[in-house]
């Protein structure tokens, strides 16, 4: 094996994988013997964060970036100019176990782009992860990306060796996907994504009555969405996003904002890429829909089709709802405390026992850990203070936007205009 084209692979094949964002490593529960941390920076090593908030490094590489679709979105289309490499299986098992060994890594996010066809492709996927599994015995994470199109039987066997599987949607519309990457079916992308639901499902069912049944893709499924390549609005966004999560099980959906690196007339121009901040507000609106009891045309409708980028999407529907507040911390039930901007869902909780005791008032709200800047002019309590005073929206607003600092108050002027 020579290093220095191995080095060379990586290089490129790392660089050519930093475009695909969902590779969360939450939720693999495969026992793992070596319980080294890895915090290393070189090439295709990325940082990922599971549901209880630690970090972990995983390899993230394409296996290929050859590929015989010519979507105008991918910056491995077959008609770009781009230098080219492939991995061989065995490469990319020797990376992952000697990587793992330096506890430079804890795991595998391994993806590819399409050659020959999609059966082909996955395929070699899927030998990656089995030869990982019974051959070096590794147990750490590994996330395969599913080819849109392959066969139920190679879905089924990477879901026995893989923690994680994924489909990227890619483009939020059938409208959008036909204009954009026209060799491409949207039933494609669909068949692997139920054909994962329903071994998850039967896998399920068949561990009620058999212990030992292995295990299929324990860390569920999941999709990104390129956002901005194609005119969607972020109520078009919000709905796919929630289709994918009611229809298919998603443990995440992703959402990439699409960074021009070439010069295409169906695609925006180069220089205009999506604000961070329209990013950051989708998932956002993703945690609301998910988590707090919101639904989709609470804050996306035909009156507001897109997201404030300048204030988050809670705060933004509580201004337009003026009428439901104030309410009172002291009697108000689970899900209306959770639409008050500034309180969370752990504050919720806190607030729904503490107030089992005595009645709350604003240095106790203070010691939960709300946020009394933005909380205060939405609530009432065991105090005479109440902050509103009949205040019309844009001024609640700018009072509320004068008292914040948001990490993204940087971008506010550069990003806003170019969304604008």
């Amino acid at each position: 094996m020579s290093f220095e084209r191995i080095r060379q692979k990586l290089s490129i094949l790392a660089d050519a994988a930093k475009y695909d964002v969902s590779c969360a490593s939450s939720g693999g529960k495969r026992a793992n013997t070596k319980k080294g941390l890895g915090n290393n920076t070189g090439f295709g090593i990325c940082h990922s964060y599971t549901e209880d908030g630690r970090c972990v490094s995983l390899l993230k590489i394409l296996l290929t970036n050859h590929c015989i679709y010519d979507c105008a979105y991918c910056i491995t289309r077959k008609s770009n100019d781009i230098q080219r490499a492939a991995f061989k299986i065995q490469e990319v098992v020797d990376l992952t176990i000697n990587f793992y060994r330096r506890n430079y890594i804890e795991g595998l996010f391994l993806s590819s782009g399409i050659f020959k066809n999609s059966d082909f492709t996955m395929e070699r996927l899927v030998a990656v992860a089995k030869k990982l599994r019974l051959e070096e015995n590794f147990n750490g994470y590994i996330h395969l990306k599913s080819i849109p199109g392959a066969s139920d039987e190679l879905m089924r066997e990477a879901g026995l060796y893989a923690d994680r599987l994924s489909v990227n949607i890619e483009i939020p519309t059938k409208s959008g996907l036909k204009l954009l990457a026209p060799d491409k079916k949207h039933e494609d992308f669909i068949k692997p994504m139920q054909k994962v639901k329903n071994e998850i499902i039967q896998y399920k069912a068949e561990r009620k009555t058999i212990k030992n049944t292995p295990k299929y893709a324990p860390a569920g499924q999941s999709t990104q969405m390129i956002i901005g390549a194609t005119g969607e609005s972020d109520r078009d966004i919000m709905y796919s996003a929630t289709y994918y999560y009611k229809k298919f099980d998603m443990r995440r959906v992703y959402y990439s904002g699409y960074i021009p690196v070439m010069t295409d007339s169906r695609l925006p121009s180069l220089g205009t890429e999506v604000p961070i901040l329209r990013e950051n507000r989708l998932y956002q609106t993703d945690w609301l829909l998910r988590f707090y009891g919101f639904s989709v045309n609470e804050i996306l409708n035909d009156t507001y089709k897109n997201l404030d980028l300048d204030i988050d999407p809670k705060l933004s529907w509580a201004l337009r709802n003026l009428h439901l507040f104030p309410i009172d911390i002291n009697k108000a039930d689970k899900r209306i405390l959770a639409r008050v901007p500034g309180i969370g869902m752990q504050s919720v909780y806190k607030i729904l026992q503490a107030r089992k005791f005595r009645n709350l008032d604003w240095s106790h709200l203070k010691a939960i850990g709300i946020a009394i800047n933005r909380a205060q002019y939405f609530i009432t309590c065991s105090s005479k203070d109440f902050y509103n005073k009949d205040l019309d929206p844009h001024t609640l607003k700018s009072k509320i936007l004068k008292n914040s600092n948001s990490k993204y108050k940087k971008y506010f002027n550069q990003q806003l205009s170019l969304f604008s």
